[in-house]
């Protein structure tokens, strides 16, 4: 199968200061690769590069076939990649509907499909996004991000912070997407739910890719080595 996105040593700074060295990640149609790693080892960097929020230095990034290096972020989305950044970025002063409408392209996913897969987003279409919880706003953030259609979901960071309950009702919507066929990167710190979802992983050391592999060959000493604390 080909890959619908492809990483190929890909360089990246911040400045003067370099951040990603070589980075190559590979996820192919309908899988779910997890990017893993300490705190400040590249993954937010690697999804900026990725949506195109960060140029990079050198190397090669693809999506389906077509070179994205040189495109803006608005037409990456629009080729199909939707982004859940980390820290949601709701926007504050709209509703939930409007949220949600601001962000729809034509497909399958409607507000009528967001609302089954996230309840709870139902019972607030009114609401001004800034009163609701954080979990809230993550549901949110995620049907925002299904309005575009995307082939590929892009997840950074979407339970951190969030109450335990709050936690399971955003891996149980990860869950579905994935039995629904949704291709999905996503970062995440808890081994437990990523090893239940993803089909492969990447871990980042440095701002280097040092291990890829399915999540099943991720052992305890790799994951005490570049994962613990």
């Amino acid at each position: 199968m080909s890959a619908l996105l492809e990483l190929d040593r890909i360089n990246a700074s911040y400045g003067a200061v370099q951040a990603l060295f070589g980075v190559s990640l590979t996820l192919r149609e309908g899988e779910v690769v997890a990017l893993m790693g300490r705190n400040g080892m590249g993954k937010t960097t690697t999804i900026r590069c990725i949506s195109r929020l960060m140029p990079l230095s050198s190397g090669r990034l693809s999506f389906a076939g077509q070179d994205l290096t040189g495109l803006s972020a608005p037409r990456v989305a629009r080729l199909g990649i939707g982004l859940v950044p980390e820290g949601r970025r709701c926007f504050a002063p709209l509703t939930v509907s409007e949220n949600l409408l601001v962000a729809a392209r034509p497909g399958p996913w409607d507000m009528a499909r967001v609302c089954r897969l996230f309840p709870r987003l139902e019972e607030r279409m009114g609401q001004v996004s800034a009163t609701l919880s954080g979990g809230e706003q993550q549901m949110l953030a995620i049907g925002r991000a299904l309005m575009t259609n995307p082939r590929l979901l892009v997840l950074d960071e979407a339970t951190e912070g969030l109450a335990p309950v709050v936690r399971q009702e955003i891996w149980s919507g990860v869950r579905e997407l994935k039995e629904q066929g949704l291709s999905i990167l996503l970062v995440d710190k808890s081994l437990r739910e990523l090893s239940a979802v993803a089909d492969h992983a990447v871990i980042l050391e440095r701002g280097c890719s040092v291990w890829s592999g399915e999540m099943s060959a991720l052992t305890p000493e790799l994951t005490d080595k570049y994962l613990g604390v």
